[in-house]
């Protein structure tokens, strides 16, 4: 038993902060289909900062991003715009839904009246205060640009609060993957990069409304800010925010790979991992909580077992307009772990680990740097 599972935690844990996947298209002859959106181009430059222009960047970044997928195995890149033109939002979106793609990958750079810096990952959501709402709207401005904006967007407003309300989560069936691949790319940024972590947020971009897979929005820092802009519009800046982001979407397809065998071939039996639960090893953190984090949803669901596959202890908070539906309640990361393998073994391959600390949630990565009792 102890061999086994060993075995299978040396492959989960391969994965960033210990995030799996749902295997949402298994057709095996179909090849995992990207679809990389460059932010802006043509007449909307986007942000603009002492030289450095948002549209060239980010379309350098995703051809980079996209030269790197194509030599991966079994993987087809589709791009919404490979040089200087004008795409409509609408229209990068359907370029995804018609190529049936597996994931869509914004990009973009941000700017802000001070020196802010840093890089931060946006999902699909709505704004969970004024800040995020007007980013939400300044992206979605793009809008006005278009022709004919008033038929094509059926009356959406980017400048309105209730507009943003009604692309309120149409994607929910895929909102656990973005926020899982997010994660993954806000990571990499990190920790190989040693970039400013703003985290991974949501609001309503219109953009990721309507692209009916996984998709995030990556906001690879400021170009207002002196350093930062420099960096972005530098190869060498250009070429590592493209690497970590590469990185992450590699990880995400292949433990979709590994999650599809694992359900092919089962190895483990479920007793076996809840027994080991009570016997594993502790590695206790001080003022540490872990939790297994299961889903997030709009809707308010019943914490009864029944509810979550037979999984008890389950603890349900609202985080802005979603609640968060969390399994455990630990100091111990290693039971932390187990616990998550054991949620996996019941269904729950999107789920991952969580830290609080005093209450307020953390960084995993942050969590794990305290001191262990």
């Amino acid at each position: 038993m102890k061999t086994k599972l060993l075995s299978y935690f040396v492959l989960v844990f391969l994965f960033v902060a210990g995030t799996s996947f749902t295997v949402l298209k298994n057709d095996t002859t179909k090849p995992f289909v990207i679809v990389l959106d460059a932010g802006h181009g043509g007449d909307d430059t986007g942000n603009t900062w002492n030289g450095f222009k948002e549209d060239e960047i980010s379309l350098n970044i995703v051809l980079k991003i996209g030269a790197a997928l194509e030599k991966e195995p079994n993987v087809k890149v589709i791009y919404t715009r490979t040089k200087d033109v004008f795409i409509k939002l609408k229209d990068r979106a359907d370029i995804a839904n018609k190529a049936d793609a597996d994931l869509f990958v914004s990009v973009h750079c941000n700017a802000h009246n001070s020196q802010a810096y840093g890089t931060e990952t946006w999902v699909l959501g709505l704004h969970k205060n004024q800040a995020n709402f007007e980013v939400a709207k300044k992206e979605n401005e793009v809008i006005f640009l278009e022709d004919n904006y008033e038929e094509t967007y059926a009356g959406f407003d980017p400048n309105s609060p209730t507009s943003l309300i009604g692309l309120m989560l149409l994607q929910e069936e895929y909102l656990d993957q973005s926020i899982a691949l997010a994660t993954l790319v806000q990571n990499n940024f990190t920790n190989s990069l040693k970039r400013k972590d703003r985290s991974v947020k949501q609001a309503g971009f219109w953009v990721l409304h309507n692209t009916y897979m996984p998709s995030v929005l990556i906001e690879t820092g400021f170009l207002s800010n002196k350093e930062e802009g420099a960096y972005l519009n530098s190869s060498k800046g250009q070429t590592e925010m493209a690497q970590e982001i590469t990185k992450a979407i590699v990880t995400y397809k292949n433990s979709l790979a590994m999650s599809t065998e694992k359900f092919q071939n089962p190895t483990i039996e479920t007793e076996e991992i809840e027994n080991a639960i009570e016997t594993t090893e502790k590695k206790e953190y001080k003022d540490i909580t872990f939790k297994v984090q299961l889903a997030a949803s709009s809707k308010k669901i019943d914490t009864k077992s029944s509810n979550f596959k037979g999984l008890k202890d389950i603890d349900r908070k609202k985080e802005g307009e979603l609640y968060k539906y969390y399994y455990g309640d630990t100091s111990d990361y290693n039971k932390i772990q187990l616990m998550k393998t054991f949620a996996q073994e019941k269904g729950y391959t999107t789920c991952y680990i969580v830290a609080f600390k005093k209450g307020e949630k953390i960084e995993l990565s942050e969590a794990l740097k305290s001191e262990v009792n």
